[in-house]
């Protein structure tokens, strides 16, 4: 019933609000008969104050018409159409009275031009509530996002700010999502509210965070933020069971609209922290295409990527090594509909036999060092094992990218822990 109200034309639901108003006023004009007489009443015999009440739609509509009552979007009511609401009953009642006393009909009381002007203030406003309620989906969201709420993604938006704010307002629209929090770096901001909505600093502990609010996605709505400050936003949140999705920046958002369709995966470019430079399609096809290429770390954020570019430069052969079995197989199935030939290798980098073994079988013309750790607070609290696998784990793959005489060894370095930017180093053996 209610999504065919929403589906009906303009003309059609401007013509139903015309006629609710108008059995409306009508009603609540015999209510405020009733209330100033202390009984219910009904003008049975006199003609004349029947016409009255009955004539009070003529009186209102039109002044409804010109305040602009029926020209406004009920689902998206704002104070504006409020003010205008209460200027055109103000306007109505005074009007309706005028013409009573004027006419000199008898038996209307000076105060029921008061209560009438009360009554219908609340019913004409309070239908437009309720109206929007049920079409723009507050109620009857609510009430049907709790009974598949279990179906729900449960979102934290990073940003409070009016980007931030239409953005959970276009959310309450929706049975995808269902906002349960605020991130904000504002001091001011911390511990208050918005929308129900409490807001957190992102300095708090996040892991907890997300497991107390059971969070399965992050909401980046921040458009003027920088390229270097959104990744380190998400890079914040790369080691939680968490997605991370962000609003386009503001040449999209120039008009002040946020759609929950604007919504984007985050790409292996926003994790530069720098614009993107133009790939040199000779150069990278000179020692990937109808080659074997090999990619350590094939299963990390940026071994992965790696994996999906150079997948699709056509190269002979793209061997994946990687220890994490659950990460390999995952970039495995991903690329198993490429149509290259694909090896999937558990192994580690500190494993030289395992090494040597891998690049001579496959006899690879080509590697892409990524397996290292990236995440410096992390590699910091586990000193020993972050040289073991950044350092010395990088000498044993070059120096048996050496001994299988691979003809190029491409070491992909982040200098995170001093200016935030990733580069790419080429060393040729």
């Amino acid at each position: 019933m209610i999504k065919k109200l929403s589906n009906m034309s303009r003309i059609y639901k401007q013509l139903m609000m015309m006629s609710l108003d108008s059995m409306l006023l009508v009603v609540t004009l015999l209510m405020a008969f009733s209330v100033r007489l202390g009984e219910w009443y009904f003008p049975k015999s006199d003609l004349e104050l029947v016409l009255a009440i009955f004539s009070a739609p003529a009186v209102a509509v039109p002044i409804f018409i010109y305040f602009g009552l029926y020209r406004s979007v009920i689902r998206y009511m704002s104070f504006k159409d409020v003010r205008a609401i209460v200027q055109a009953v103000s306007l109505y009642a005074l009007v309706w009275g005028v013409i009573g006393f004027m006419v000199a009909v008898e038996g209307i009381p000076r105060s029921v031009i008061l209560i009438n002007w009360l009554l219908s203030l609340v019913v004409i406003g309070g239908l437009r509530v309720v109206l929007r309620q049920l079409l723009g989906g507050g109620l009857r969201l609510s009430l049907v996002k709790n009974i598949v709420n279990s179906d729900q993604k449960r979102v934290l938006i990073y940003g409070a700010g009016s980007a931030g704010i239409q953005l959970s307002s276009a959310l309450e629209h929706t049975f995808e999502y269902k906002p349960v929090g605020f991130i904000d770096n504002s001091l001011e901001l911390e511990g208050s509210q918005i929308r129900g909505l409490r807001i957190y600093s992102p300095d708090s502990d996040v892991g907890r965070l997300i497991e107390e609010l059971k969070v399965s996605e992050v909401l980046l709505a921040i458009p003027s933020i920088s390229r270097t400050r959104r990744s380190i936003i998400i890079n914040q949140f790369e080691s939680y069971p968490v997605v991370v999705r962000s609003l386009p920046g503001v040449a999209e958002l120039a008009q002040g609209k946020v759609s929950v369709a604007d919504l984007q995966q985050v790409s292996i470019v926003d994790l530069l922290g720098r614009d993107v430079v133009k790939p040199n399609q000779d150069l990278l096809g000179k020692n990937i295409a109808s080659k074997v290429v090999m990619v350590t770390g094939a299963g990390g954020s940026i071994g992965s990527e790696l994996c999906r570019q150079i997948a699709s430069l056509k190269p002979k052969a793209l061997v994946l090594f990687e220890i994490s079995e659950l990460a390999l197989y995952t970039i495995e199935r991903e690329l198993s509909v490429a149509n290259i030939d694909v090896y999937p290798i558990l192994g580690s980098v500190n494993d030289t036999k395992r090494l040597l073994q891998v690049l001579k079988h496959f006899k690879v013309d080509t590697i892409y060092h990524a397996a290292a750790y990236k995440h410096v607070p992390m590699v910091e609290f586990n000193n020993t094992e972050g040289v073991n696998n950044n350092v010395l784990g990088t000498l044993k793959c070059a120096q048996a990218a050496i001994d299988a005489k691979v003809k190029t060894f491409v070491l992909i370095s982040t200098d995170k822990a001093v200016r935030r930017l990733i580069q790419w180093v080429r060393l040729s053996v």
